[in-house]
């Protein structure tokens, strides 16, 4: 069954979230290193915003992870492949 995308940018938006919570990141670390306010970066997690490619590919370098996992990946997967890093 093919998700909406309303439904994909939450489930991105989500990957998000919980790759940061991984890597123990608070939202105001990775909004100062993207230039943006602690607000705006919030309204990216809960998936008020959408987002650029641009800043999709940003946000993974920081996590440290692939733009595509963040896209394809669910939350729960995520965390698994990256608990050996």
């Amino acid at each position: 069954m093919e998700q909406t995308i309303e439904a994909k940018i939450r489930s991105v938006a989500l990957n998000i979230r919980k790759i940061r919570e991984y890597r123990d990141y608070t939202q105001e670390y990775l909004a100062m290193k993207l230039g943006i306010s602690q607000n705006a970066y919030s309204k990216i997690e809960l998936a008020y915003t959408r987002i650029t490619l641009e800043r999709l590919i940003q946000i993974a370098q920081i996590l440290e992870v692939d733009s595509v996992d963040l896209i394809k990946g669910n939350s729960e997967e995520l965390v698994r492949l990256h608990t050996s890093d």
